[in-house]
Formats: C-alpha cells, structure tokens, sequence
C-alpha cells in the first residue's frame, strides 16, 4: 500500500507529500454536509476529505467514533483586555477558555486594553502582548474613534480586520463614540480603501431619554436600554452605508424590532451585516434575578418574545452569524446595581454548547450552528478560504464534540480568568472532547499543550508566536 492518497474529486492530490494525520468519525460535518468520512491532512492544512473506510497510509490516525469532527469555531467578537486590563481577562486565558469551547480564531475588540488598537503603534503593542500567551489563533480589530481618522488606512495596511466605533458611550473613557458628524467622516474613510466598519448601535439621545432608575432591579435596567436606541441607530448606520456603498456590520443584536428595517436594506442593496450572540439566543429578561449582574450587557437581554424573533431571523439569514462578545470584568465590578455593574457576559467556553442545546431544543442542526459560528464569521473577516469548514485546502483546525452530552455549568471549571458566568448551574448538552489547531492536537480532555496560536493579519499572513517585531 502506498503512503500517501490521491483524493480525487473529493480533495486536492495528496500525493506530493505523506499524510501525516487521518481523523475517522462517522460524524463529520462538512460543507455539504454529515457524512462518515475520514479526513486527511499534511502541513497543518487538510488534503482531502475521503469516505471513512478509505484505506489511507498515514504516519497516524485517530478514529472518534460517533463523536462530531466539527470545524473549529470563528469567534469574531472578544475582548481580551490585553495588555493594560489583564486582571480582568488576557491572552493566556481567553484562549484557554476559547479552545475548550471549540474555538479555535478569534478576533480581538480593540478596546478595553491599555492602550486601544487605534494607532499602528498600539497595533504592535497588542500583538507583543499576545505572541507568546496564545493557544489559538488570533487576529485584531482596529478602532474608529473621533480624533484618529488618518490612522484607519495604516491600520488597515497593517493587517487589522476592520474597525469598532460606537455610537453611544462605551463605557471606558480612552475609547470615545462617534457623533453623526464624526461617524460619516470614519465611514467616508473606510469606504475609500473598502474596509470594514463594526458598530455597537445604541442611540445616545434615546438612551439619555430614558428612564435611569439605578439599583438592583432587571426591570428598571432593561427600561433605561430600549429597542428603539438600537433602532435609531441602526437606522442612521444604514442611510450612511448606503449613500457611501460603505460595508457595516452591526454587533450584538438584541432588538427585534430592527429586523425589518435590516432586511430591507438588504434588500436594497446594502452591504450590511449582522451579528447576534449567545445570550441573547439562551437567556430571557423574564428569568434574570434582581441583582443579578452577571446578566448585564448592553444592549440588553430583553423579552422570550424578543429571543423567538431573532431565532426566526437566524433561520431565515437576515441575521448572519452568532458570536460571543465575550466581556469580562474582576467579580469586584459586578455590584448588585444594574446602573454601575460593568456590563459585559464572559461566554467563550460555553457559546457553543449554550446555542447548540438551544438550536436543537427548536429543531435547528449542528449545521446550522456551524453556519453561524464558524463559516459565516470566517467569511465576515475574509478568512473563509482558510477557516471555518473541512474542506480540501483549509486549516485543520477542528473541534470533536460529544452532542448529546451533557454537563451542568460550574465556574470552577472555566478557564475564563474571572468565573463570573450567566450560565452557573445549567445543564446544557454538548461537550468538547478535543481541539485541534493546524492539525495539532491542543485540548483533550481538559488537557492543553503550550501555546500553538498564530497571530493572523487581514491579508492571512500569519505571524509566528515568536515573529511580531517591525512585523506591523
């Protein structure tokens, strides 16, 4: 038999190099679908995806079982935190946590650290923070502020994926939020080179009119985050893409009620995108507890009726794609009162378990999830020729899951820095057995090997751990 496999119509020709790894489940979701296969692959990339009794020379194989060869999970929506706020999360746990949740790119917000990624300067000192410390890939987010338009094209020659502006505050004072003024002159400059804009979409005249009660009551936290501050904004957001044909992604939807509005500018020919995450997806207002503030996020976790909606919009494709906006703080910060609890929901390790057990509560498919966890959010930043599918050609970089099995949450078992989670004490199905990054095995059963990640550039150039000088 010889030691290497020409794939045919169903991969590339292996034969210029030995296999050096075969994966075997019965279960292995690809593009076109579950099917039993045998997955090979050589160089970190995947050569071919071959029928399961396939016989394939190969210097090893692992054979799963029933278990689900997934591809690894594309997280588009993290905040690190590093370096300046490593207390509250850092590059060493927020891959740790993000690999035991499946994950295996990430893309960091580039706010919350110390200093922002605003300038090319800051661009370098965030991937120095991250060179050694990560344990999945990880690429970066510029950010549009009101004073720093001429640093947007060299950051975007340097690599960064695209760029964050809020349009309300954000909550830290070194990262301010564009009016409508400063907002059309950002998007004028990222629409000149055909970047990418991403917005947190909350109008700050509609959330200064509401009512802000203070204190421990859901309620009254929910009241002063009203739909219609996301509505307003998305609208403002859309008339600007369209006059400028500039592309706009709107983070974190929680407002069903900007869903029409969404689908018709689409319709029209707008080049809007839009996320959703995890919590909005799993938790209702109705169920979170007064003082509760490991529930706070902005824009909040609103109505059961809300949260059907926004399930029919993932299922129909007005919304894109699902990711975590992972936002941690120190416990210390999440007071018993809505109004100055940190608002943020740490959901890395346990986003694709909490949408998995609800998708398949509502008769959804793990393709679904894979859809929206994996290749839409790689084709979002540009890195679906390479992440997000097992496919001829792409990184083998996967994830093996157990679906039907379940585990209760407990904080004590995150890898999050802080274990302060929304999910305490539930049962959700689904569990991570392995993780795999270019073909390398990362994570088995609660295992981790040393850090293996790449830092990634827009272009897909990949910068080795030890590789970030003079590189930006």
């Amino acid at each position: 038999m010889s030691d290497t496999v020409h794939a045919g119509a169903e991969g590339v020709d292996a034969g210029a190099e030995p296999v050096e790894l075969v994966l075997r489940s019965t279960r292995v979701l690809t593009p076109e679908g579950t099917r039993a296969a045998s997955v090979t692959v050589t160089g970190g990339t995947i050569t071919a995806v071959l029928p399961y009794d396939a016989p394939v020379a190969a210097a090893r194989t692992e054979d799963l079982g029933d278990d689900v060869l997934l591809p690894g999970l594309v997280d588009t929506h993290v905040h690190v935190n590093d370096p300046g706020r490593t207390e509250w999360e850092g590059f060493w746990t927020a891959t740790r946590a993000a690999a035991a949740g499946g994950i295996t790119t990430l893309v960091d917000m580039p706010l919350n650290s110390l200093p922002p990624t605003t300038t090319v300067e800051h661009l370098r000192i965030k991937r120095q923070a991250a060179a050694d410390k990560a344990h999945v890939d990880v690429g970066f987010w510029g950010g549009a502020l009101p004073d720093n338009v001429r640093d947007l094209r060299p950051l975007h020659e340097a690599g960064v994926f695209g760029f964050k502006a809020f349009l309300s505050p954000s909550g830290v004072d070194e990262f301010p939020h564009l009016d409508r003024d400063r907002l059309a002159r950002s998007m004028t400059e990222i629409a000149g080179f055909d970047g990418l804009l991403i917005v947190h979409a909350e109008d700050p005249h509609h959330l200064a009119a509401a009512p802000q009660q203070g204190g421990p009551r859901y309620a009254d936290f929910l009241a002063s985050r009203p739909r219609h501050a996301e509505d307003t904004a998305i609208g403002a957001l859309v008339e600007q893409a369209r006059r400028l044909d500039a592309r706009v992604h709107v983070l974190h939807l929680s407002s069903s009620d900007a869903l029409p509005l969404i689908a018709a500018a689409r319709a029209d020919g707008v080049r809007l995108t839009v996320e959703t995450c995890p919590h909005y997806l799993t938790l209702t207002a109705e169920e979170v507890p007064d003082g509760a503030s490991e529930f706070k996020c902005c824009p909040p976790i609103r109505e059961a009726a809300n949260q059907d909606l926004l399930w029919q919009a993932l299922a129909d494709g007005t919304i894109d794609c699902v990711v975590t906006d992972h936002s941690p703080s120190t416990a210390d910060l999440k007071t018993d009162d809505f109004a100055t609890a940190w608002g943020g929901i740490s959901g890395l390790q346990l986003s694709l378990p909490a949408v998995w057990t609800a998708a398949r509560a509502r008769g959804l498919t793990l393709e679904d999830v894979v859809r929206w966890m994996a290749s839409r959010t790689a084709a979002l930043v540009g890195l679906d020729h390479r992440k997000g599918a097992i496919a001829p050609g792409h990184d083998a970089d996967f994830a093996v899951l157990a679906p039907d099995a379940a585990f209760t949450v407990d904080p004590a078992a995150l890898q999050h820095r802080n274990r302060v989670t929304a999910y305490a004490g539930r049962t959700l199905y689904g569990v991570v057995r392995s993780t795999w990054l270019r073909g390398r095995r990362i994570l088995h059963d609660g295992e981790f090997t040393a850090p293996r990640g790449h830092l990634l550039t827009r272009t897909d150039h990949r910068l080795p751990p030890d590789d970030t000088k003079g590189r930006t």
